[in-house]
């Protein structure tokens, strides 16, 4: 009855049962027990959103995250997260890259940030070897790219907060930072699998042709 004045009443109350359903389906509605079927209240989840200012941004941010993430963020990136230490969680999320390229790699210990990233795809030219995980089957320009990306990755969100106090004020921007780590990660798998592929194929390739009667 209160929608009779309206221009377009089925319009308006299916938009109100979609929003409606919605809610339910993101559990910020749920039952009460002892109630009738229809009845319904805002859920735990649906009051602090109501009652935090930047609830809607942090709840946008969990969404983003909702997936599965790399095996390697899934403890303590994604815990910290949803702690709201999202200085943490980025933190966590830039180191597991550096930890991934350096297992990948092979490299030294004492290799660290951006100088380990450059040196591990460092890429091949004029005929010379380039890292450990640069691809050498790639255009000269996007191997650059890809030791910009890890270098640019470490200097700009895994050095600062190795060094001071960074303020990740805005959740949104920390989901995207841990969807920017588990990105690079995916990377690491894939070198660490292509050079898996070309150690099988080396030893087989290096025969000569006589080896074979």
């Amino acid at each position: 009855m209160a929608f009779q004045e309206e221009r377009d009443v089925d319009l308006l109350t299916n938009r109100l049962s979609d929003a409606w359903s919605w809610l339910e389906a993101h559990a910020l509605l749920s039952r009460v027990p002892r109630q009738s079927e229809n009845f319904r209240r805002l859920s735990r989840d649906g009051r602090e959103l109501a009652a935090d200012p930047k609830g809607l941004a942090r709840f946008e941010a969990r969404t983003r995250l909702a997936g599965p993430l790399h095996p390697d963020l899934e403890k303590t990136v994604r815990t910290n997260f949803a702690l709201g230490d999202y200085e943490t969680a980025c933190f966590a999320a830039m180191k597991a890259v550096e930890v991934a390229v350096r297992d990948a790699s092979g490299l030294d210990n004492s290799l660290v940030g951006v100088a380990l990233m450059r040196k591990a795809f460092q890429p091949h030219q004029n005929g010379k070897p380039g890292g450990p995980l640069a691809d050498a089957g790639a255009e000269g320009g996007e191997q650059e790219a890809e030791s910009a990306l890890f270098a640019g990755a470490m200097g700009r969100y895994k050095n600062p907060s190795s060094h001071r106090t960074v303020d990740f004020a805005d959740p949104i921007e920390a989901a995207q930072i841990i969807q920017f780590a588990d990105l690079l990660l995916r990377h690491v798998d894939r070198a660490r699998a292509r050079n898996s592929l070309r150690g099988a194929l080396e030893p087989a390739s290096s025969n000569q042709p006589g080896d074979m009667w």
